[in-house]
């Protein structure tokens, strides 16, 4: 029997420090569309939130999900203090919603309507879905920090198209077609399609 190969060894390098400009890098990273969420809780009775398109799956077993808030926000602190929040996907005609939230201001909620997730934290009506969590653990990430939470109660699915962020401006997906229209692709890497390895 043949012997097994040695595993593979990546040699140390030095690799040259890179600071990218900012434009630039924001121009770059913005070809990576992403959803648009608005992550809500309560703090002392009062509804708070902010949108974030840093929002991502981590794992399906437990269910968790992470965030990304920026170390300036002055809502995240008042997330942090209960711990408990709800994710807000928001639908492609939520625009002006994910404006409203996306800036500082003193009651965002002004007019808007919600209802409270299991865990008092703010479902917005209209949105696509949602998703009730408790925050994990927080690392600080350079300018932002980054929130695991754990899902403790989800929504229902609404008919509609997600409200996409792209090249720093929000846009929206195209209709339905019958190519679009099939079975869900099969790419083991990644996580909300059927098959799933090597991503979680």
């Amino acid at each position: 029997m043949p012997a097994r190969p040695a595993p593979a060894t990546l040699d140390a390098v030095d690799l040259p420090s890179f600071a990218p400009d900012p434009p630039r890098y924001r121009q770059v990273l913005g070809h990576f569309c992403t959803g648009v969420t608005v992550v809500a809780g309560v703090d002392a009775g009062e509804p708070v939130g902010f949108a974030c398109q840093a929002f991502a799956a981590v794992s399906l077993s437990p269910p968790l999900v992470l965030f990304c808030p920026s170390v300036s926000s002055t809502t995240w602190p008042r997330l942090a203090r209960t711990g408990q929040l709800c994710v807000n996907v928001l639908s492609d005609d939520q625009a002006d919603l994910a404006r409203r939230f996306g800036v500082s201001s003193a009651d965002k909620f002004a007019g808007v309507r919600w209802t409270p997730a299991p865990n008092g934290s703010p479902v917005l009506s209209g949105v696509l879905t949602w998703a009730a969590c408790t925050v994990e653990s927080v690392h600080e990430a350079g300018d932002h920090y980054v929130v695991v939470a754990a899902i403790t109660a989800v929504g229902d699915c609404k008919t509609g198209q997600p409200l996409l962020f792209y090249r720093s401006r929000f846009a929206v997906t195209a209709a339905a077609s019958p190519d679009t229209a099939g079975p869900a692709e099969v790419v083991d890497t990644l996580l909300s399609w059927p098959r799933y390895a090597d991503w979680i």
